[in-house]
């Protein structure tokens, strides 16, 4: 075998490899990601259905999961839920479900 389609062969089955370890390494990190995700969710969403409270405070929320404010905010929204729209005239950063807060 010449000595160039050698290297030339070891380049490409070395470049494969190397690309499918960080395939699946990025895989095992967002599975881990939603595994964590999954009980943190069912918890804003168990506290968002709560009857006896209309809104919820980011802080509270936040407090709750052990996230920081911009992580929970995320899950909040992938779970259907939204900000007041009268936050900025309030100055609080409170949160609802879309099902029960739907927009006008």
């Amino acid at each position: 075998m010449d000595s160039g389609l050698a290297a030339l062969l070891g380049a490409i089955i070395g470049g494969t490899a190397t690309l499918g370890g960080q395939i699946l390494r990025e895989v095992i990190q967002s599975y881990r990601k939603d595994k964590a995700d999954r009980p943190r969710k069912q918890l804003l969403k168990q506290m968002l259905e709560n009857p006896q409270h209309d809104w919820r405070s980011i802080s509270v929320l936040s407090g709750v999961v052990g996230l920081p404010e911009s992580e929970t905010k995320r899950l909040l929204i992938e779970i259907g839920a939204r900000g007041s729209e009268i936050q900025a005239q309030t100055g609080k950063d409170v949160w609802g479900l879309i099902s029960r807060h739907p927009l006008p």
